[in-house]
């Protein structure tokens, strides 16, 4: 009854081999570079993974108050806090500085667009200044072969999706429990990988049943790894490398943007 998760994701991995014969001095420098790009490409992944969250803290408290008991919406922000091993430390202060009087209010905005070869994209904002991240948004999408589209035109094309990452650990028997699940909204369950490669099993819902699944799980000591919203791709892109590569690259630039949180494509 597993299928794999259909939000299309791609998982691409690089590893260096050592040249059969290496000279004393060069590779040692080679292996360095490669270990310290790789060191600081996953340090920059994580301290974007904790800028996001600490604005998901800030909305969350904003709206609900600081205590998960009484704010669900905090609760699952806590939850992918831990999923990303996010420093308790890093966490308190999100929380206290959301109670000050002097914190920013941040706008959550949908925006759409085209990227290279007619690829839908959806990227997800929490901005102070919605004309600043228009502006570089638009910038982005212009050097990169696309176009900043206008609401409506590509969020058609993705399904909203309330997507639970758990650990197979946790799961004594997944076919029971997805039966289980069913009568909590259960869309499709199956096995996925998280950011970091760690295999998760991924349970998907309709955005409506999100707080009825998070119950669900919570009600049988199921924790999530992640518990997030996602836009479901309906239909799959058909490119070659090269042209799904030039969309990655559009994708990483809009996902180094500080007002960005997210960004969904179509690409299999």
């Amino acid at each position: 009854m597993f299928r794999w998760d259909a939000s299309g994701r791609a998982r691409i991995g690089t590893f260096g081999s050592r040249p059969a014969f290496p000279r004393r001095s060069a590779p040692m420098g080679r292996i360095f570079e490669k270990r310290k790009h790789t060191m600081f490409a996953r340090f920059d992944r994580m301290a974007k993974q904790f800028a996001r969250i600490g604005k998901d803290i800030v909305i969350a408290v904003k709206a609900g108050g600081p205590e998960p008991d009484l704010n669900p919406q905090l609760r699952r922000v806590l939850q992918n806090a831990k999923g990303v091993n996010m420093p308790k430390e890093k966490v308190d202060a999100a929380i206290k500085r959301a109670m000050g009087k002097d914190t920013s209010n941040y706008d959550e905005v949908l925006y759409e667009g085209y990227g290279p070869h007619g690829v839908p994209l959806l990227i997800e904002a929490a901005t102070d200044n919605v004309n600043r991240t228009v502006a570089n948004l638009r910038a982005a999408f212009a050097r990169g072969g696309g176009n900043l589209g206008t609401p409506g035109s590509v969020a058609f094309q993705f399904t909203k999706t309330g997507v639970f990452s758990l650990r197979p650990a946790d799961v004594s028997d997944p076919e029971e429990l997805e039966l289980e699940l069913i009568d909590a909204g259960l869309e499709e369950m199956g096995p996925g990988q998280t950011e970091a490669g760690d295999e998760v099993l991924v349970v998907h819902c309709a955005f409506a049943d999100f707080g009825q699944m998070q119950k669900a799980l919570d009600d049988r000591g199921l924790v999530p790894v992640a518990a997030e919203i996602e836009w479901i791709p309906s239909t799959p892109a058909d490119l070659t490398d090269e042209q799904a590569e030039d969309v990655l690259k559009l994708v990483a630039k809009l996902e180094e943007d500080e007002d960005v949180q997210k960004v969904f494509h179509n690409l299999s």
